[in-house]
Formats: structure tokens, C-alpha cells, sequence
């Protein structure tokens, strides 16, 4: 059976897909992936320096995350170049750690974009981990020292949380303690893992909060 895992930025999307991967999951990371393919001596690195310079390097050559993050959150155009390099070569590899995976298992695909990429019907399942937009602006600047606006633009950047509820077949509360979210995930791994199919008709839930 194979899931998307989604959520918005600092939505907690990392807790749940560890908690699922050490109950069994074959958990596929996007984000990882996308931080694999830009290391130094790739040629996604290289297309990246050549569509937004050098200025996006640090001082070792490696990608610095956060001077690029400041041009494609504040660029509709950018970002959608960026995403033009990263996407299609964390899919190959995502196909290929899919593909060496035990048979039987629960595969798992954390993919932050699973919505905006239009890849929600690719996957037996949607879960969809959830919080309110102040949550996540709040996690934001407490994790990363971002300002309220750029924390903000950051999640509007994303797709609304009301359109990952319209896709989504399950969602993960995460606007609570950690142990209540792991409850429910605790609770979705007993249903995911015992069943093969999962029924798409269902009605999204509502945002709460």
C-alpha cells in the first residue's frame, strides 16, 4: 500500500512519519531526497548556481538553504525554477527507494508539495497532518528565527490548509501535545496496515481552529 504523507510547513509532518517508520513503515522522504540531490558534485547543485548564482553557496560549497529560501519564498517565479530542477530528480530517486523496498511493506511518501504537485491521486491514501495557520507561523519563528511576515509568507506559499483537507483520506491532528498526535498515528498505522485498499470517497474533514 503506498501513502502520501502531507502537511504544511512546521505542521509536524517529520514526528509522524518517525513514529509510522518505527512502527514498520517504509517512510520515503521527500525532503531528504531534495537535500541528497543538491549536495556538492551534483549536477542539481549546478543547475541551481547557474539559475540563482553563487550567492546561494556557502563558504564550503554546499547549498545554503536559508539564502535560497529567502529568494523563492518572496518569488512565485523562482520558486517554480527551483522546483523545476529538484522535483523530477527526487522523484527518480524516490521510484528507485520504492522500488528496493521489502515486499509487502507500507510505503510511506512524505512529500511537503503532494498537493500543489497534483500527485494526489498516485497514492492509495492521503494523510494529511494538521494545524492551524498561527501554529505553524508560531513553530516557524520559535525553530527557525524567522519574523512573523516572513514566517507567514512562508506558509502562504504553500497550498491552503483547506485544499490538503480536500485531498486528504486521513488526517493527523498536530495541533496538541506530541502524545496525542502519536496516538492518532498510532491508530492510523493499525488501520493502514490492515487493510490494502483505502476508500477515496470519503469526505475531507473540516480545519478545526
Amino acid at each position: 500500500m503506498r501513502i502520501g504523507l502531507t502537511g504544511g510547513i512546521a505542521s509536524g509532518k517529520s514526528t509522524v512519519a518517525r513514529e509510522l517508520e518505527r512502527l514498520g513503515a517504509h517512510v520515503i522522504d521527500a525532503d531528504v531526497l531534495a537535500r541528497e540531490v543538491v549536495e556538492p558534485g551534483t549536477r542539481g547543485l549546478e543547475e541551481v548556481v547557474e539559475r540563482f548564482g553563487t550567492g546561494v553557496l556557502g563558504p564550503d560549497g554546499s547549498l545554503d538553504r536559508a539564502a535560497l529560501g529567502d529568494i523563492v519564498f518572496s518569488d512565485a517565479a523562482a520558486r517554480s525554477d527551483l522546483n523545476a530542477i529538484i522535483h523530477p530528480r527526487v522523484r527518480e530517486r524516490a521510484r528507485e527507494l520504492e522500488a528496493a523496498a521489502r515486499p509487502g511493506a507500507l510505503i510511506v511518501h512524505v512529500i511537503p508539495l503532494l498537493v500543489e504537485t497534483g500527485q494526489v491521486d498516485s497514492f492509495d491514501a492521503v494523510v494529511v497532518v494538521d494545524t492551524t495557520v498561527e501554529e505553524q507561523i508560531t513553530r516557524l519563528m520559535r525553530r527557525g528565527g524567522h519574523d512573523r511576515d516572513d514566517a507567514a509568507r512562508r506558509v502562504a506559499a504553500q497550498a491552503s490548509r483547506e485544499e490538503r483537507l480536500r485531498a486528504a483520506t486521513h488526517v493527523i491532528d498536530s495541533s496538541g501535545p506530541v502524545a496525542q498526535t502519536m496516538v492518532q498515528v498510532r491508530a492510523l498505522w493499525e488501520e493502514l496496515s490492515g487493510r490494502g485498499t483505502c476508500d477515496r470517497s470519503r469526505p475531507a474533514p473540516s480545519p478545526r481552529g
